[in-house]
């Protein structure tokens, strides 16, 4: 048997190569950061968050702060829904510019230059987190659910629309070259070879980041858009500790509502 025969493929030794690499970077942040797991495991410690915990219970049950809070969980599943639908359609439009091959199936030096543009745009609104976007756009519109809505719309727009494009470039070009014979426009050759093929991936995608955005939509009431978010942030401040457990209750129960809505979409996509 000769010695080529015996040699790992080398796919295999570049995921050897990159296991190693991930491993050294593992080290390396264990020796570079100042992990103190003792202190954290202390007895003074444990006794501390203990404490601290037991402040939460029992959880404000009264009539009118169950309404207060019910009116913030709708307020945080509306921005979340809205946020993705409008990145839905935000980062479908910015796809068709950062896909390689293009919607239609061709590739020029213009599609080229639109890809580079559109492939920027994309890499800077998903690099800036939810909260700066939230933060930039309350001093434009003000306190509430408005400035979190369009945060989360312009974050996740960064993030579908590189998903998107992903799946355009993977689609099969076939049906878009078959189109573009017979003179088809471009815009109906994506909407009736390109996009029927990655459909149950925008779906999916988006659905995903819908799951994401609710509790992202919680965080960002933090620095005043609104919803859960704002409520936490206000009773923490005045150390009201079981208005604010009824408070993480109802962010739970609503992450879980839709993680459960999700899932059941895409099982039922997928039959």
């Amino acid at each position: 048997m000769s010695a080529s025969t015996l040699a790992p493929p080398p796919a295999r030794r570049a995921a050897r190569w990159v296991a190693f690499g991930i491993a050294a970077l593992v080290v390396a942040s264990f020796a570079t950061l100042d992990l103190r797991a003792a202190d954290f495991l202390s007895p003074e410690a444990r006794q501390a968050m203990a404490q601290f915990a037991s402040s939460f219970f029992p959880p404000e049950t009264a009539p009118a702060f169950l309404r207060r809070t019910l009116d913030g969980a709708l307020e945080t599943l509306a921005m979340s829904l809205l946020g993705t639908l409008l990145a839905a359609l935000g980062g479908l439009a910015l796809s068709l510019g950062a896909s390689a091959r293009g919607h239609d199936g061709q590739r020029s030096v213009t599609a080229s230059l639109l890809r580079g543009v559109t492939r920027t745009a994309l890499n800077v609104l998903r690099s800036v987190p939810e909260l700066v976007w939230a933060v930039l756009l309350l001093i434009a519109a003000g306190l509430g659910p408005f400035s979190g809505t369009l945060a989360l719309a312009l974050h996740t727009s960064g993030v579908l629309g590189r998903l998107f494009a992903e799946s355009i470039e993977n689609a099969p070009p076939e049906p878009a070259f078959a189109l573009r014979a017979r003179g088809v426009g471009r815009l109906r050759v994506f909407l009736f070879a390109t996009l029927p093929q990655i459909w149950p991936q925008v779906i999916s995608y988006t659905l995903y980041r819908w799951e994401n955005n609710i509790r992202a939509a919680a965080v960002l009431g933090v620095v005043g858009a609104g919803g859960l978010g704002q409520m936490l942030s206000y009773h923490l401040s005045l150390f009201q500790m079981h208005e604010s457990c009824t408070v993480l209750l109802a962010m739970m129960a609503l992450v879980a509502l839709v993680d459960a809505l999700s899932y059941a979409a895409r099982r039922w996509l997928n039959r």
